[in-house]
């Protein structure tokens, strides 16, 4: 087993409002390029929203988180059905790395690196601008890449996505420091 297999599924807090998490994907890295990339295929894991693949580009993100699992459940009070944000393309060097505006204040970079017939898929977000919203976006990034590894493995995702996403909250809220 490698180190990278063994590697902690956990994001980390690489600086006071920046969040670091780390997943090893069944390559190639063009086939984890286009799941990030193309609105259908990213509609599988996290959101829908066609992309151009040009800096200053803008798109809309659209969540709809209860069609990810086909596990029933419970969306938390205070969550809608579907969710949009505004984006903008900051920087895209196909298949490598993507980094947009996440909202007016956030961004989010994400890399790939083949590594043999893996692919090492780092997130980085930056600029979360409390802990409660660190909270949110760790669980929600960690439960959204393990549904991107079960889906991009020919899985599919075995936990309710809002019943992961509370469990994940409660564990970053342990692990985060206060």
């Amino acid at each position: 087993m490698t180190d990278l297999a063994t590697m902690d599924a956990y994001g980390a807090l690489i600086e006071p409002a920046t969040l670091k998490l780390e997943r090893m994907l069944p390559g190639p890295v063009e086939r984890i390029w286009a799941y990030l990339t193309d609105s259908e295929l990213r509609a599988k894991w996290l959101a829908s929203g066609t992309m151009t693949m040009a800096k200053g580009s803008g798109f809309e993100f659209v969540w709809r988180n209860d069609e990810l699992t086909d596990v029933p459940g419970v969306r938390p009070d205070g969550f809608p059905e579907e969710m949009r944000m505004t984006s903008t393309i900051v920087e895209a060097d196909p298949p490598h790395r993507l980094t947009f505006t996440w909202g007016e204040r956030g961004e989010v970079t994400f890399d790939l690196e083949p590594m043999g017939k893996e692919v090492l898929l780092t997130v980085i977000h930056r600029r979360i601008s409390d802990r409660a919203n660190m909270l949110m976006v760790g669980a929600g990034w960690h439960m959204h890449l393990d549904i991107l590894a079960a889906v991009a493995s020919g899985r599919k995702p075995t936990q309710n996505f809002w019943a992961g996403w509370t469990r994940l909250r409660d564990e970053y809220d342990r692990r985060l420091p206060a």
